[in-house]
């Protein structure tokens, strides 16, 4: 299979800050979605399923979003607030911000 463009992983957010993580979400801030557009985020989903969260996007380099998105103060302050409400971390300054899954299957 061609190596895939997309990016997905999953996060258990704790349920005391289940309805906060939600509702950050639902109303995420402008700036950090224009972070997000301009360190080359594409067709970025979150779908939910109890407290599990799955997250899929695309991109051409990872590597250069996740540092754009580490060095941008909309998206430091971001995630110092949901980074308390998921079981695990999400911490762009690691090799390995999140765990990706593996593509095993693509419709086009």
């Amino acid at each position: 299979m061609e190596q895939s463009k997309k990016f997905a992983w999953t996060w258990k957010v704790k349920p005391e800050c289940l309805d906060e993580y939600v509702e950050m979400h639902l109303n995420a801030w402008p700036e950090v979605l224009e972070a997000h557009r301009k360190a080359g985020y594409r067709n970025y989903s979150i779908f939910q399923n109890g407290n599990q969260f799955f997250y899929c996007f695309e991109c051409d380099d990872p590597a250069a979003a996740f540092a754009y998105v580490n060095d941008d103060p909309a998206c430091k302050k971001w995630d110092a607030i949901t980074s308390k409400m998921v079981e695990g971390s999400f911490d762009y300054s690691k090799a390995d911000p999140i765990k990706p899954m593996r593509e095993i299957f693509y419709l086009p």
